[in-house]
């Protein structure tokens, strides 16, 4: 299709693939395109960036549109924690996702709004719809519903508002019901507008990986949350598949990346997370707790506020947030998800507009058509790590982690290398030393370096001290993960889950677990031929710099990689 003199539609204009699907947009020529965010400031943004970028473009080419997407009208511009506690708005979303697709339900919605105003030759959908819908998590809302149906059986009962609170709140959330009416809104709103092509930027919701994926948020592994991700993606993948097969629908591709989406840019500066900066919090080794029958959750008074926030050398991803160099290197690594960058997304997109036939339209091959990690995006690997290394170099920090990726254990881990980093240099002289010197050697560290300190806690990983029973730790700690309780009996068990999972642990049993992860990494290195140069292995000496140095980001791909059996089995 010629995109010249079209009009273009990017519904998540403003996050990191939308953007560069605007910019490639903007080589062909089209005659107006809208913008889209979920919020007006992010649309207004993204619409400014274009304009900058392209002064010489006709200022009525680009054009703003915010609001929510899954919902009617009326709703669109509410948070979604705002619709949810009120009992009239509930029940829209009820009546709108589980009745019939009738005429007062389509017209009523945002989608059709939105393409009857525009009435878009070309629509580009970018929004991760199968996040926005899985990670209302039923599963939370299910156990709610749950906890509030014990009570009413119970001899004292419970007020009936809570029942119908938690079983209408469950009802808003059902996965299934929701994407089938996104998909009927769409396909309708589309029809009725005269779209011609539709492309979905979809997911599969681990970045490529199987289900030993090891990045998670506190659940279980693999986590049931981000199973439903892949579940309403391969649904939603599904129902495109159908609508492709439909007369009078528009053309409908969908291009699927299976690796990590980066990156937006690489700074200095304040860490943001969900649209705030993470307050630095501190607790000495004298304030901390001890550990005895069960344990809170989130504790008040337990840390006291430095007044400053978390400032560090970050890679902006996008949606995705702000990752550290650890958790980028740890995430990219070969083996592990790696990642694609949004311009190879884009100029497949276009280019599938275009006629063009890239292998990687999904519903034209549902088996062998995603956008695997690339050459280029290789490439460029050590190119964004050294940018990241000079910064930290310029402002004398080191990006460990902020605990925005998953799960809670890679932040632990990095933490963990960094500190043997700290304290002993390289690979060999932490595999030689006893258990107990680096136990002791670590928590001098921790005790003497507030700052430091403050970095771990802060992002909600505590730190275990050698006597396995004393917790440093902040206000609010990411393992165990809250189900609806806010304190936890405490055993031998639970703490020995819980350092594992999540907690700096300074115990001389994890330091022999260092030891021995350590002592690994050299006979594999030592095994190989003097002169190896061959392709047989990617981690040669030359891979791990003759073992004379501890790269945290590194140890933790090569941890996910052979002793998380993380690894990805198709490039």
């Amino acid at each position: 299709m010629d995109i010249k003199d079209k009009t273009v539609l990017v519904i998540g204009g403003w996050g990191l693939v939308g953007s560069a699907v605007c910019r490639k947009f903007m080589e062909e020529h089209p005659r107006r395109m809208i913008v889209t965010s979920l919020t007006e400031p992010e649309a207004r943004e993204a619409v400014a960036a274009l304009r900058q970028f392209y002064p010489d473009a006709n200022p009525r080419m680009f054009v703003p549109w915010w609001g929510n997407i899954f919902v009617r009208e009326e709703l669109k511009d509410m948070p979604r924690e705002k619709v949810l506690t009120s009992h009239k708005y509930r029940t829209m979303i009820i009546d709108d996702i589980l009745e019939e697709l009738s005429g007062p339900v389509l017209q009523r919605s945002t989608l059709f709004r939105l393409m009857q105003r525009f009435k878009p030759d070309i629509v580009v959908d970018c929004v991760n719809s199968a996040t926005g819908i899985a990670y209302q998590d039923i599963f939370q809302s299910s156990r709610q519903l749950v906890n509030e149906l014990k009570k009413a059986r119970s001899k004292h009962g419970a007020p009936p508002e809570r029942l119908r609170d938690a079983t209408e709140k469950l009802l808003c959330t059902l996965y299934i019901p929701q994407l089938i009416r996104h998909v009927q809104l769409m396909y309708r709103s589309m029809q009725l507008a005269g779209t011609r092509i539709y492309v979905k930027i979809g997911t599969s919701g681990t970045g490529g990986m199987g289900l030993n994926i090891p990045y998670t948020h506190s659940e279980e592994r693999p986590s049931r949350v981000l199973l439903s991700k892949s579940a309403v993606a391969g649904a939603h993948t599904l129902l495109l598949f159908l609508m492709g097969r439909t007369p009078d629908a528009p053309i409908t591709k969908e291009i699927k990346p299976t690796a990590a989406i980066a990156w937006k840019g690489i700074g200095y500066g304040e860490i943001i997370r969900r649209g705030k900066p993470i307050p630095l919090e501190d607790c000495p080794v004298s304030g901390a707790v001890k550990l005895r029958k069960k344990l809170t959750l989130t504790m008040r008074n337990v840390a006291h506020p430095r007044g400053d926030t978390l400032r560090s050398v970050f890679i902006d991803t996008g949606e995705n947030g702000f990752f550290s160099r650890g958790e980028f290197e740890a995430i990219s690594t070969p083996g592990q998800m790696e990642f694609v960058t949004p311009e190879e997304i884009a100029e497949s997109t276009v280019f599938e507009i275009r006629a063009g036939n890239t292998g990687h339209d999904i519903i034209n091959a549902l088996d062998n058509a995603t956008l695997s990690p690339t050459y280029r995006a290789g490439f460029m690997f050590n190119g964004a790590l050294t940018a990241m290394k000079k910064l930290e170099q310029q402002h004398g920090v080191d990006s460990v982690a902020f605990e925005m990726l998953g799960p809670p254990r890679l932040s632990k881990l990095l933490y963990e290398a960094y500190l043997l980093k700290i304290c002993f240099g390289d690979v060999r002289t932490v595999a030689r030393t006893e258990s107990n010197i680096l136990s002791k050697r670590l928590l001098d560290l921790i005790q003497a370096d507030d700052q430091l300190r403050a970095q771990i806690i802060s992002i909600g990983i505590p730190i275990l001290l050698p006597d396995g029973t004393s917790l440093v730790r902040g206000s609010t700690i990411k393992i165990p993960p809250f189900r609806g309780d806010q304190e936890i009996p405490i055993s031998a068990k639970r703490i020995d889950q819980w350092a594992h999972d999540g907690w700096v642990d300074l115990r001389e049993k994890n330091m022999k677990v260092w030891r021995a992860r350590f002592s690994q990494i050299i006979k594999e290195v030592e095994t190989l031929p003097e002169q190896e140069t061959s392709s047989r292995t990617m981690h040669n000496r030359e891979y791990w710099k003759n073992l004379t140095e501890i790269d945290p980001g590194k140890i933790c791909g090569w941890l996910f990689t052979f002793e998380e059996k993380g690894r990805r089995m198709k490039a």
